[in-house]
């Protein structure tokens, strides 16, 4: 099987280049592996262009050393699902975390406070592929965009192996230092998960998922109105950060299935909030980084409660805060027929070392 190494040398802090050549090839030299190629990346999207080159060469299954963060995965992924055709060799990941977050990396493994920023954490991938270790299978997200109806567009179609998001997560993408004035106002429509053929919703009374009190077998989908404060749909992950531990129960209760974990926040839902205004989103923006802040005390977000008058807790029986669901995919139909996004998810025959 052909080995190759492949570094996005301005990524994170920019440390790929050095790591790989303090301790990536070494540690493969010391165990006798010798890379078939080594790539460098020099702008966006030409990590996919190197991989799709290079397997235009073999007809192997390919083991990617892959020195990046979620993003250069991402590059990658989409490349190929636009540009292969017919059967493509079978792709093995080792990734090595170099980027900002590596929410894949940290979600598979978790670190401590101590190992974090220690080479020997960053190895753990490598490590395992040379102790050969059992790979684990990735599942892929497939989000198809349509453009507005005048625009005779043909709709679009983006692959994801971590995240797919809008509302405030997606603002904070674009925007960290600044929340959005606007909630979207926006209705979303869930699909049910292919082990139950129902929608799941996570109880924090019994800490455990049970079926949607909307998803029947007769009418399996779950229509959502808006507006909402935060949407975020996770694969793969339980974590976009190391310590920011946005879907926990992707660890904790692991789906059998491949299905999305969504999670979501919709201001309406708090006791003290009657009317969709201005005043009502402004006072609602504290309360949500509750939640935010939460999510950073290993999950602690999933169990937050209302009060009667609205306060947020930690305790009681009030109305949940977070909606935390379990589905096989999910559709969003803006209130204004601009743009419609629907995403679907299958299980890719790629894993990760």
């Amino acid at each position: 099987m052909p080995l190759i190494g492949l570094y996005n040398p301005v990524c994170g802090d920019c440390s790929a280049q050095r790591f790989f050549e303090s301790d990536v090839v070494p540690l493969l030299q010391a165990h006798n592996k010798a890379l078939d190629a080594l790539f460098v990346t020099k702008h966006p999207g030409h990590a996919g262009e190197l991989v799709f080159a290079f397997l235009q060469t073999i007809r192997d299954d390919v083991t990617i050393i892959l020195g990046s963060g979620d993003g250069t995965l991402h590059e990658i992924l989409n490349f190929l699902a636009l540009n292969v055709t017919g059967s493509v060799p079978r792709l093995r990941f080792v990734v090595i975390p170099c980027g900002t977050a590596n929410a894949l990396y940290s979600s598979i493994f978790p670190p401590s406070p101590v190992e974090q920023e220690s080479g020997a954490y960053r190895l753990k991938s490598l490590q395992s592929y040379l102790d050969s270790s059992r790979t684990i299978p990735l599942t892929l997200a497939i989000a198809t965009l349509w453009s507005r109806p005048n625009d005779n567009k043909p709709p679009q179609s983006v692959t994801s192996a971590v995240v797919l998001s809008t509302s405030l997560h997606a603002s904070i993408l674009h925007d960290s230092e600044a929340l959005r004035e606007e909630i979207p106002g926006i209705q979303r429509r869930l699909l049910p998960a292919p082990d139950t053929g129902k929608v799941q919703i996570y109880n924090p009374a019994t800490q455990t998922f049970v079926d949607h009190p909307e998803s029947n077998e007769a009418d399996p989908i779950v229509d959502l109105d808006g507006p909402f404060a935060y949407f975020l749909s996770t694969v793969n992950v339980d974590r976009l950060e190391p310590n920011f531990r946005i879907a926990p129960l992707a660890q904790r209760i692991p789906s059998k299935e491949a299905t999305c974990e969504v999670v979501l926040v919709r201001p309406m839902r708090d006791p003290s909030i009657h009317l969709d205004s201005s005043e009502s989103r402004s006072s609602f923006v504290p309360k949500l980084w509750t939640v935010l802040t939460a999510a950073y005390q290993d999950g602690a977000h999933i169990d937050l409660r209302y009060t009667s008058n609205g306060d947020v807790t930690a305790s009681g029986d009030g109305p949940v805060v977070v909606e935390y669901i379990r589905c096989g995919g999910w559709e969003w139909i803006p209130v204004s027929p601009v743009v419609a996004q629907s995403k679907d998810v299958e299980l890719s025959t790629i894993s990760l070392g």
